[in-house]
């Protein structure tokens, strides 16, 4: 028999996609009898790459009420088409999983709680004065002023004191600005008298209160110290929690779909900032274009026993959910441009006077042992934040001494890797997760370590290529707003990075079905299989028939999520 099939919604859909040819004179297409099952979608004439390693090229998918029904080629998709199925002609271009970003700040990236913005590109602070200045004034009634974006070397370039040139622009109000990497914070006097900082304080777990040579406090606050304060901002704005969700909604979830992104984690949801409950809002209101995870923050100066039966209270992981409460981020340590990664051996040099200068832990591994234990048996899963060698050791050394191996933790960041530790990420069933997609990672930015860590230590950072050779799960993230969270220019940077390079189909499941073990939603999607849901993503181009720069330029032209539409170009 002959039926003619509804194109209407679909054209609506993509009204603007003339690259599909799309009309509303809708084909007859010949249906046989033995029509197997009548599809809610198809895809036809595509270069379908499925990230199913038995069959990783198909060139029809069929979708019903969401979920995958066929994967295969074009000569058999007429038995899924009924009367109501909408029809897509890809035109050869090439549909994939749709995307996961397992390390990303969705929240602090994307919230209008930050009153403004500095230029990232000026390395003269003083410059900043009228920006500061002028941003006061455009905020009246802000009881802290809360920036972002100058730089730590900017910021220590100075002749002056930081706290004092913050004074000169704002001395009435409180004043903190986050430094690009968030690590650091800069505060001007009003903000260090509301934090009860002074010259007697002691530094607080995790953290460094930076001092001049009379050990007055100068206004720049590392790695906890600064996040302690921080807290103090956010809790004093009275419609933080209300810029937040206008954030995501209006800004950063549909701009991670436009990105062919269905998946995130949060990779630090502060809940004592009601940060759970803006997620839970989002939901709410039906405005939740993504599956995420979240990680809860583990205060690093909490009381532990506490804190434990806090974070237990609040997991959840209902499969009916976009919205999962099933993973916990970690500090080990800080950075290395910060002296506070925590390091095997000492730094080529004493900035901020450590304990023997190896860097500083947030978490101590014992303490990490304490929280698997409790955690771990509830469902948790850990996302560590390990940067320097010693910091990665001693985050396998705890998951390795009390983990159960069932767990699906995972060390990001993974910058200097003891070469012991390479086999260790694949023996303990961990996974790795880097960020290649800024360009400071790439090889010709290790020497700029060297003055912090030496030649041989600034080798190879983020080997992402010898840890895909011992085995490693490798997972590639974000980090936004420290990289972009375009993935394809991930991709391209991971495929090119020699010698610390992967393989195209390496980077892809990186992205895709890695990520998705990570939130532990392999089972539903990262692949196109029969039986998984239908997030799904559409490109302008065919990534295996792109050069590395052509990849960094790829359009996303739909997003799929559970079959339904989400972004279309």
């Amino acid at each position: 028999m002959k039926e003619r099939l509804n194109m209407l919604s679909t054209c609506t859909i993509l009204a603007s996609l003339s690259l599909f040819g799309c009309d509303n004179s809708a084909p007859t297409v010949t249906v046989e009898d033995n029509l197997i099952e009548a599809a809610t979608t198809v895809f036809t004439q595509g270069n379908i790459y499925t990230v199913n390693s038995k069959h990783p090229w198909a060139e029809s998918v069929a979708i019903k009420n969401g979920e995958i029904i066929y994967v295969g080629d074009d000569a058999s998709i007429d038995k899924y088409i009924g009367e109501q199925t909408e029809v897509i002609n890809l035109q050869g271009k090439m549909m994939m999983p749709g995307i996961h970003d397992v390390h990303i700040h969705p929240l602090e990236s994307g919230s209008d709680a930050t009153h403004f913005a500095l230029d990232e590109n000026e390395f003269n602070v003083e410059n900043y004065l009228d920006d500061i200045a002028h941003a006061a004034s455009a905020n009246p009634n802000a009881t802290w002023l809360i920036g972002y974006g100058h730089t730590i070397e900017a910021l220590l370039a100075s002749q002056r004191s930081p706290k004092d040139i913050l004074d000169e622009a704002v001395p009435d109000r409180p004043v903190i600005i986050m430094e690009q990497t968030s690590h650091s914070m800069w505060v001007n006097s009003k903000a260090l008298e509301l934090a009860n900082i002074t010259s007697e304080s002691s530094d607080t777990v995790g953290g460094v209160i930076s001092r001049d040579e009379n050990g007055i406090p100068d206004g720049i606050l590392y790695d906890n110290a600064g996040n302690v304060v921080m807290d103090i901002a956010m809790h004093a704005q009275p419609d933080a929690a209300e810029n937040d969700y206008l954030g995501l909604v209006e800004y950063t979830i549909p701009a991670l779909n436009k990105h062919g992104i269905t998946s995130i984690s949060d990779a630090r949801t502060y809940w004592k900032r009601g940060h759970l409950d803006t997620w839970k809002r989002v939901e709410q209101d039906g405005a939740l274009t993504l599956r995420v995870s979240l990680g809860l923050w583990a205060y690093p100066e909490a009381n532990d026993d506490r804190q434990l039966s806090q974070i237990a209270a609040l997991y959840q992981a209902n499969p009916e959910s976009n919205l999962k409460v099933n993973q916990v981020k970690f500090y080990m340590d800080g950075i290395l441009v910060n002296t506070t990664a925590a390091m095997h051996e000492s730094y080529d040099i004493n900035w901020l006077d450590l304990f023997q200068n190896k860097g500083l832990n947030y978490f101590s591994q014992a303490r990490i042992e304490k929280y698997v234990k409790a955690l771990e048996p509830l469902g948790f899963d850990f996302n560590i934040h390990a940067i320097g060698d010693r910091g990665i050791t001693e985050a396998l050394n705890a998951i390795e001494k009390v983990s159960n191996g069932e767990a699906r933790h995972r060390i990001t960041h993974v910058e200097v890797v003891a070469p012991s530790d390479l086999t260790r990420f694949a023996k303990l069933n961990v996974i790795a997760d880097a960020q290649v997609a800024g360009d400071f990672t790439n090889p010709e930015h290790w020497p700029e370590n060297i003055p912090f860590i030496g030649t041989e230590r600034s080798k190879y950072l983020v080997p992402i290529g010898s840890l895909a050779k011992n085995g490693a799960t490798l997972t590639l993230s974000s980090d936004w707003n420290v990289s972009t969270f375009n993935p394809f220019i991930g991709i391209s940077n991971a495929i090119s990075r020699a010698p610390e390079a992967i393989t195209l189909e390496k980077a892809i499941e990186a992205y895709t079905i890695n990520g998705a073990y990570a939130m532990r939603q392999d089972d539903l999607v990262g692949s196109i299989e029969v039986g998984k849901q239908a997030d799904l993503i559409v490109l302008d181009r065919n990534l295996f028939e792109a050069t590395a720069q052509q990849i960094k330029t790829t359009k996303v032209i739909m997003t799929l999520l559970k079959g339904k539409f989400i972004y279309s170009q």
